[in-house]
């Protein structure tokens, strides 16, 4: 029994991977999965599967997050920009341009740590809650109740888990946008069975599973200057209420679930429930119950339209986030070749 907890959350897959597991289903990407995803390869095709990192552009989707700033560096007080190299010595005819970047981990298109999302729970049934996240970890040190880095800094279920994964294995494209457009949609379980039916995809264990549902080229549409009334009121999403939906993430075994929009599921008003829960609800039982790792903002819709096109789903999919120990999320520059 762990260590950690001696009761974990309904529903959840707390120490089906081991005590110390970090990895949540990224477990499922084996050796087996990755030819898999190979063997979808016929034409060497590859798709840029991000989004240019200074888009959505500005705050109007979120406040707290903001636009990647490239800053200078210097040498010996010079910014090292088209700088050449004889300024500081005369023995040198090289030039030289570098540069830092500063950016909000989850601005763009980016990947959930299982350090993003947890909860208050119970995990030794005594009455007493505690915030815990995927398999009963806490994200401070436990003695000194600390982030690892200052202020921030995920002690445990960091980032840098999923990117020593690799995360490469066969990705299977769900394209909602073909059958809803921009409608705005809380899609189900009974939709969604509807849609793998007709367009005959089949969702099997340790697949990475992605959504296109057209925000992400409505993002490049507007350059920079989304107008957020008419983005938040656009395109479908998963419905994070739907029990049966969830059940369905869960009995399916994917291993990823990844997204063209900002959240993945529908975002339900808050003011809306009628009893405490999560604020979001796929979140909670992706990041939270079943280790399941989100990717949002992804750039899906070449790859989608080809794929349609082609009367295929299912392609090759190669994704690490950053390798930077303790962060909750990461940008992302993930590649599907089919």
């Amino acid at each position: 029994m762990s260590k950690r907890w001696t009761h974990r959350p309904d529903g959840s897959t707390w120490g089906d991977f081991g005590e110390d597991d970090q990895l949540g289903r990224l477990n499922l990407l084996t050796p087996e999965k990755v030819r898999e995803g190979v063997a979808e390869v016929k034409e060497g095709l590859n798709f840029c599967l991000s989004l240019p990192l200074d888009l959505p552009g500005g705050t109007a989707l979120n406040s707290r997050r903001h636009p990647p700033e490239l800053k200078p560096v210097y040498r010996e007080g010079e910014v090292a920009f088209c700088l050449p190299m004889s300024r500081l010595n005369p023995m040198i005819t090289s030039a030289t341009c570098d540069d830092a970047m500063y950016f909000h981990s989850q601005y763009s298109t980016q990947w959930d740590a299982l350090a993003h999302f947890g909860g208050e729970f119970d995990i030794h049934g005594d009455g007493n809650k505690k915030v815990v996240f995927y398999n009963g970890f806490a994200v401070v040190d436990e003695e000194t109740g600390k982030p690892s880095q200052g202020e921030v800094g995920a002690v445990s279920l960091g980032i840098e888990h999923m990117a020593e994964s690799c995360v490469q294995g066969r990705g299977v494209m769900i394209d909602l946008h073909a059958h809803y457009g921009t409608e705005h949609k809380a899609v189900g379980y009974d939709d969604l069975m509807g849609i793998l039916d007709v367009d005959q995809i089949e969702v099997e264990e340790g697949d990475i599973v992605l959504l296109h549902t057209g925000w992400s080229d409505m993002l490049i549409d507007y350059a920079g200057d989304p107008d957020a009334d008419i983005m938040f009121n656009s395109g479908a999403a998963f419905n994070g209420r739907d029990e049966k939906l969830r059940q369905w993430i869960t009995d399916s075994g994917l291993a990823v679930l990844v997204c063209d929009n900002r959240a993945v599921e529908y975002e339900w008003d808050v003011a809306d429930a009628t009893e405490p829960g999560p604020s979001l609800g796929l979140h909670d039982h992706c990041l939270f119950r079943l280790g399941v790792h989100l990717g949002e903002m992804f750039n899906l819709g070449p790859l989608a339209r080809w794929l349609r096109e082609n009367k295929r789903s299912r392609f090759l999919f190669t994704g690490p986030p950053l390798r930077m120990p303790g962060a909750v999320g990461s940008p992302a520059t993930p590649v599907a070749t089919v």
